[in-house]
């Protein structure tokens, strides 16, 4: 499976010209995908970088359009908006070296995905899973992936992606459970 580029990648001048079924594909890609790619950026930080953000995704489909798996287009966008979304947030962050947190020490309650929750109970919920059942519960509910979708975005298989989103849904309904019999 052909892995997205992160949103650094340096543009390759040496690219051979587009063809007319290369544009003809990347219009479509884009017609039928950049509302759900916007949306995805919406509900996982300022509303305001969205279409920008979705347009650094677009940019990288189109340098990396030989890449593109033509059957899992918008698992790819996904995957790479997961790439475009972390490179964003780091550059948003003025930290002093000898400031830098450990990996983990940021708060999930200051995630801009937890926040676009309103219901406190979910929200908790979700906080006490892992940062990739969360990342999965939220790809299967918010942007309506499973099976293979998930399994592209992923970088597994069809059935790892089935079993770890089942597994998900288990540590879900556990700490659902556990934030109840308080």
């Amino acid at each position: 499976m052909p892995e997205p580029a992160d949103a650094t990648e340096p543009e390759n001048a040496t690219a051979a010209p587009a063809t007319a079924e290369e544009v003809a594909w990347f219009t479509a890609a884009v017609r039928e995908h950049s509302t759900a790619l916007v949306r995805y950026f919406a509900r996982r930080g300022p509303r305001q970088d969205a279409d920008d953000l979705a347009a650094e995704v677009f940019a990288t489909a189109w340098r990396r359009r030989a890449d593109v798996p033509r059957e899992a287009v918008l698992p790819w966008l996904y995957r790479t908006a997961g790439f475009t979304l972390a490179n964003h947030r780091r550059k948003t962050v003025d930290l002093p070296v000898d400031e830098v947190p450990e990996k983990g020490a940021v708060r999930v309650s200051d995630d801009p995905e937890l926040s676009a929750l309103f219901d406190a109970e979910l929200r908790g919920a979700l906080e006490s899973v892992g940062e990739r059942d969360r990342q999965i519960l939220l790809l299967h509910a918010w942007e309506g992936l499973d099976g293979e979708g998930l399994a592209h975005v992923l970088g597994i298989s069809r059935s790892g992606a089935d079993a770890a989103l089942s597994r998900a849904r288990k540590r879900l309904r556990e700490a659902w459970g556990e934030r109840l019999s308080f």
